[in-house]
């Protein structure tokens, strides 16, 4: 039995009890809540994903305390918290999660991400990501599969070209600035970043290092669609998918956005970093 299962069917049967402690029966409960029977089964026996608007009209259905639905809610999130530790996804290399993005990209069909100290994989140059990856091969000690992960990298971006879909990337201005390579790699990818500016399936905003912010950033993140949120830190990725968590996220996207130069104000951007280097190298 999977960890995330484990945890769903605990949190059914803790919304059951809850259910038969205010004297109903599913069917009862069922017709408060304006649900088919079937769902509160499958709910209390963890068959279904429970979302935050479920337990809201349970609590009401069953006349909870506030107090009692707001640490449901909190049960709901932890829940709802995939923890990916790096050494468990990255024990054969970077190349299978690249892989397993390219199949979670395809699907989506719009993507926000927010990067504030490089540039996002799906914009990057093959000898740029060669340095991200081989920097994070020697942090982590994971297994030297370099070139299959650029390659794979490379493959990823192929969904930029997707007229279905829609990708809005926020930078700073700092991950323009942040030497990731030598000179060259870092020109390179600056001509790159310019070239898929253009496309009519990106989007990218420049937060400038001047910009008064609405929030500290604290880190990066993606946006797939309007369900999952991917957080990476040093030591595991978080998967989100609470609805209140992405709603937060969602919003934080567009408040740092507001932050940000778009457009051909971005581009500008871009090339004075470029001409910045080019000065000082």
């Amino acid at each position: 039995m999977s960890r995330s299962y484990r945890g769903q069917r605990e949190f059914g049967a803790r919304l059951r009890r809850l259910r038969e402690e205010a004297g109903q029966t599913g069917k009862q409960l069922a017709d408060r809540a304006g649900w088919a029977q079937s769902k509160v089964s499958r709910i209390e026996t963890g068959r279904q994903s429970v979302k935050t608007d479920d337990v809201r009209a349970w609590a009401a259905a069953t006349g909870a305390s506030n107090e009692l639905l707001e640490d449901l809610l909190a049960d709901l999130r932890s829940l709802r918290v995939e923890h990916a530790a790096w050494r468990r996804q990255l024990r054969g290399g970077h190349g299978p999660k690249q892989r397993a993005l390219i199949a979670l990209e395809s699907s989506a069909t719009l993507d926000r991400t927010f990067q504030p100290d490089l540039v996002p994989g799906l914009l990057q140059t093959p000898d740029y990501a060669r340095h991200v990856f081989t920097a994070l091969a020697a942090l982590r000690d994971t297994p030297n599969d370099i070139e299959a992960a650029v390659r794979l990298r490379m493959q990823r971006q192929v969904v930029l070209y997707d007229r279905t879909k829609q990708f809005r990337f926020l930078l700073t201005e700092a991950a323009l600035r942040a030497q990731i390579g030598p000179p060259a790699v870092q020109r390179g990818q600056l001509d790159r970043l310019l070239v898929l500016m253009s496309l009519d399936t990106v989007e990218v905003a420049v937060i400038p290092l001047t910009a008064r912010l609405p929030v500290v950033m604290h880190h990066g993140f993606s946006i797939e669609d309007e369900d999952l949120v991917l957080v990476e830190t040093f030591t595991a990725e978080l998967q989100l998918r609470d609805t209140d968590d992405v709603a937060l996220y969602s919003k934080l996207f567009d408040l740092l956005w507001g932050a940000a130069q778009d457009g051909d104000r971005a581009a500008q951007l871009v090339r004075s970093v470029a001409t910045d280097l080019s000065r000082s190298s």
